[in-house]
């Protein structure tokens, strides 16, 4: 009896593994193919922005956290001020106008010769010098160094108030009392030279 002998193939594992990989590539190159085809130009559009602005971002970082031995350059608009105060009392109306225009700038003038801080409080409600005490009291209370007072209301309440604050100095435009802490300035042309040098004084005494 003949005997049968079975012909065995041997596997090719190398070739085989790369027919799989290739397969497997294909396939994903087809998935990403169909996955575009279902962006639409907008989409793809803002992709490629984002894509841009992340990149504009990167290289910012990268410059700014250059090191850089230089020292930083000062800024010469930058004013320094004293830790004096002057505070400016009107009426319902504020500095947009008339005399008490006049006043805020001759306050500015003499804050750029003293360095000195400047502010303002408007009397609202009732016009009257008992409405405009508590206000005149609320500077006084935020220890302003100086106090300038303009309008009728505003200056009564001011000159009554100033023989109990005899280290504050009072300039009043148009007020007819004087006294060792009080300067009276008149309404009219020159106010503001006028209000600027009685700041200016008046900082200069608190020295």
């Amino acid at each position: 009896m003949a005997k049968q002998v079975r012909q065995v193939t041997q596997a090719r594992p190398a070739k085989a593994a790369g027919s799989s990989k290739g397969g497997g590539l294909a396939v994903v190159g087809r998935a990403a193919v169909a996955w575009l085809r279902t962006l639409s130009g907008r989409t793809i559009a803002l992709a490629a922005g984002a894509v841009a602005v992340v990149g504009a971002l990167v290289v910012t970082g990268v410059l700014l956290s250059g090191h850089d031995d230089r020292p930083p350059i000062p800024d010469t608009r930058a004013r320094h001020y004293t830790e004096t105060d002057a505070c400016l009392l009107t009426g319902k109306d504020g500095i947009t106008a008339g005399a008490a225009a006049d006043v805020w700038q001759g306050m500015q003038d003499a804050s750029r010769e003293t360095h000195a801080r400047v502010s303002y409080s408007q009397v609202t409600g009732e016009q009257s010098t008992g409405n405009a005490r508590p206000f005149l009291n609320g500077m006084l209370q935020r220890s302003c160094d100086v106090v300038l007072a303009v309008g009728k209301p505003e200056v009564t309440a001011a000159a009554q108030t100033a023989p109990q604050y005899g280290k504050v100095g009072f300039v009043l435009v148009g007020g007819g009392l004087a006294g060792a802490n009080v300067t009276t300035v008149g309404a009219g042309d020159g106010l503001r030279d006028d209000v600027a040098a009685a700041v200016e004084r008046a900082v200069h005494n608190r020295a």
